[in-house]
């Protein structure tokens, strides 16, 4: 063979052997250690490292270094950063699935076999004021009586449903949320009416019409700082009414009115309860609201935020009559 024909020979040779290199898969990576992924999913559910840490017992370094090792077991990011906290990657979603499947073979082993035995660690939501206090607190009560294991953090906060929810696992909202990569699901409507106090009616005589009531100062949110735009009914309906006292807790607004700082535009369920209100106008000032409750499709699955979640709902269509003002 000449030195030309050689050379060819050895080049299509050597073509052939990259080309065969090229076809065989890349070698499998290391299993991911399962005490990483239940680190993830801890980390998945509080949104942060230091809450991660504090439910296993850990340190923040130990945390952060876990999810490092799992992140090169597994060749990509599995956390990304979010607005006040961390969100789970495509690939970190599809790591939490695994990791549930981990806990719950660890549940089983240690005798959870039972679907109820399993409603134990945090569950942490976020709810307005009143809901809160009146539905959410009695509903968790009740809950943990059958689960002692269970715990639920609530932050009350009046907003809109947040895009991104790391850290939460349910939240309660006023009016129907849109938002993405989440269920959202109604619970129920609540009413709002316009309540004075006896003694402030006394003093100041009772409207017997719109326009006279519309005399009166009103007790209500700050408006500069109203997130909700389905709590605008007092600028919508009596505009000219002048603020007296406003606050961000409507425990301030039943409480100030009590006192007689004016009119408040109160929810029928907080106010009702309290003899020395009285409800004015009814049928010229209502406004009917919903109550939304929405839920990362991770938490979801996980039986403690499931049965929460029931719990508030159930709790929610029971107190129906009372959220409507008609009890």
């Amino acid at each position: 063979m000449s030195q030309r024909g050689s050379q060819i020979s050895a080049n299509k040779g050597h073509h052939g052997v990259q080309n065969c290199r090229m076809n065989v898969p890349p070698p499998l990576r290391t299993p991911p250690n399962p005490d990483d992924l239940l680190v993830l999913l801890a980390v998945a559910r509080s949104g942060r490292f230091t809450a991660a840490a504090e439910d296993l017992g850990l340190n923040h370094t130990t945390v952060s270094r876990r999810i490092a090792a799992l992140e090169k077991n597994l060749g990509a990011r599995v956390l990304s950063r979010a607005s006040g906290g961390w969100e789970l990657t495509g690939l970190g979603r599809r790591a939490v699935l695994a990791a549930e499947n981990v806990e719950l073979a660890v549940g089983r082993l240690n005798g959870s076999d039972d679907e109820t035995d399993r409603l134990t660690g945090v569950v942490r939501m976020s709810a307005t004021d009143g809901f809160s206090a009146y539905i959410a607190a009695p509903a968790v009560a009740a809950l943990r009586r059958q689960h002692p294991g269970l715990s639920v953090e609530i932050e009350t906060v009046t907003r809109r449903a947040l895009q991104q929810r790391s850290g939460l696992d349910i939240e309660v909202v006023v009016g129907e949320p849109q938002v993405h990569r989440a269920e959202a699901i109604r619970l129920g409507p609540y009413m709002l009416g316009m309540y004075a106090s006896r003694s402030y009616l006394a003093e100041h005589g009772t409207p017997a019409t719109p326009e006279e009531l519309k005399e009166h100062p009103l007790v209500y949110f700050v408006d500069s700082m109203l997130q909700v735009d389905d709590l605008d009914a007092p600028r919508r309906l009596v505009p000219s009414m002048r603020d007296s006292l406003t606050s961000t807790n409507v425990f301030v607004h039943v409480e100030a009115t009590r006192a007689g700082a004016g009119v408040g535009f109160l929810p029928c369920f907080m106010a009702d309860r309290h003899p020395d209100l009285v409800r004015l106008l009814p049928d010229d000032f209502k406004e009917e609201l919903p109550y939304w409750m929405v839920l990362r499709a991770d938490s979801l699955r996980q039986p403690a935020v499931a049965a929460v979640a029931e719990a508030l709902w159930k709790q929610t269509t029971s107190y129906e009559a009372v959220l409507l003002g008609r009890k």
